[in-house]
């Protein structure tokens, strides 16, 4: 008697396990949807005039993103014009074998922390290329580098909306 229903039950038990499969998978797509848009995205090309260009468009907590790398090893970086060098945590500096200069303490919007003077033989953010750039390398809890002014200012900048263009078109 209790065959009958065990397989009636066995039926009922796999589409319950089909349904959790399926609703697992439409969170994790969901999830992974979700922190590309946070993150914002990055088009590089040319402008009109045939000049490389990068537009990166503003995350949810209003920063800019860049993907790049540094002396060929890929890595993100925080847009911050108010920062000004180009600053690398000391975890990441150490895994890609940057050299560190002498130490200097800097004032950060988190506060004082200590960091070391380094160069870079170069940064590249999409088709902009830079070499023999100033930067920072940074003791503390930053997750990303901050691409600052002293890669930035040799490019132009524009905000347009939601939008920040990089170009090498004429610098101000």
């Amino acid at each position: 008697m209790s065959g009958g229903n065990g397989q009636d039950a066995a039926p009922l038990g796999r589409a319950f396990l089909w349904l959790a499969a399926l609703g697992l998978l439409a969170g994790l797509t969901f999830l992974f949807q979700a922190a590309d848009r946070d993150r914002g995205r990055q088009l590089s090309g040319l402008d009109d005039s045939g000049r490389a260009m990068v537009v990166l468009e503003r995350d949810r907590s209003g920063h800019y993103l860049a993907e790049g790398a540094v002396n060929g090893h890929a890595m993100m970086f925080l847009v911050d014009t108010g920062a000004t060098d180009v600053a690398i945590p000391e975890q990441t500096a150490r895994a890609i074998g940057l050299s560190f200069g002498p130490e200097v303490g800097v004032m950060t919007a988190a506060g004082p922390v200590t960091a070391w003077r380094t160069r870079l033989d170069r940064v590249q953010i999409g088709g902009l290329v830079l070499e023999n750039v100033r930067a920072l390398i940074t003791r503390g809890p930053m997750r990303e580098a901050l691409l600052g002014m002293s890669f930035l200012r040799h490019f132009s900048l524009s905000q347009d909306g939601g939008q920040l263009i990089i170009g090498t078109g004429e610098t101000g």
